[in-house]
């Protein structure tokens, strides 16, 4: 987001936010980065949300940061 007055799609809001937050945890190993992650997006963001990351991350892989794509993928799967 370089400009305070870009608009960004729902899709590019939420692939930013997933990436945000596995950025804030990285330090921590890839492992634990890639948990906490995913336990960040069960616990904090609304069923739709969470469907459409899944969505986005199966459509736009190259989008979403190492860490990130795991912890969608770990929240995804049945």
């Amino acid at each position: 987001m370089s400009d305070e007055n870009e608009v960004m799609s729902t899709g590019d809001r939420l692939i930013y936010m997933a990436n945000q937050i596995a950025r804030n945890v990285a330090a921590l190993g890839e492992a634990e980065a890639v948990a906490m992650t995913a336990d960040h997006i069960r616990a904090f963001w609304d069923p739709a949300m969470k469907r459409r990351i899944a969505a986005l991350a199966a459509a736009r892989p190259e989008a979403l940061s190492p860490i990130a794509a795991a912890a969608i993928e770990r929240i995804a799967a049945p």
